[in-house]
């Protein structure tokens, strides 16, 4: 059941960012999105969530990781805070959210 609900998250959204409500690298890859011009990104954060740790065992399956955040952008995993923000301090977020008709 959560594979199937972070399969569909992951597939029918432009962005997704699994998150926790606490945690200063989530906010980070949030204010990296705003600051590229985006904020109708799919959020979900888990420490809200009853089956959110199973999510995070499933994200870990998929990414590599349990940490949070995990963003997706166009279905790809592309890290946590520490990578959004340097994509966005690199010039690259812009681009892959235009590529992805996010933007």
């Amino acid at each position: 059941m959560v594979k199937a609900f972070v399969d569909a998250q992951i597939k029918d959204n432009k962005v997704v960012v699994f998150s926790k409500t606490y945690c200063p690298y989530c906010r980070m890859a949030k204010s990296a999105l705003a600051a590229a011009g985006y904020e109708d990104y799919a959020l979900l954060e888990l420490d809200e969530r009853d089956d959110g740790d199973a999510m995070q065992t499933y994200l870990a399956q998929l990414t590599g990781g349990r940490t949070v955040p995990r963003v997706f952008i166009g279905g790809k995993f592309v890290g946590g805070g520490s990578e959004v923000q340097a994509l966005q301090q690199q010039g690259k977020l812009v681009p892959m959210l235009k590529e992805v008709g996010a933007l």
